[in-house]
């Protein structure tokens, strides 16, 4: 069990970790004074780009959460 509760472990922080970093690249839903600041990008990646951009990064930051939340009550049941 020591082993299992180890690898859990360090799953869940990597988890934690990619989760974060998920987060926090994608857009906000008002994109304020940054978005005017960088609205450039739309012009150079293209709206379809973009938004296929915020689609992956949100079906990423799902998939990275329910792996984070599974993990933890694997962890808590063990």
């Amino acid at each position: 069990m020591g082993t299992l509760k180890l690898v859990l472990s360090i799953v869940e922080v990597i988890a934690c970790v990619f989760l974060t970093v998920v987060v926090l690249l994608q857009q906000g839903a008002r994109q304020g004074l940054s978005g005017s600041i960088a609205g450039g990008a739309d012009t150079f990646f293209g709206q379809s780009k973009a938004s296929n951009m915020q689609r992956t990064l949100s079906r990423l930051t799902t998939a990275i959460g329910v792996i984070f939340v599974v993990i933890a009550v694997v962890m808590n049941c063990i």
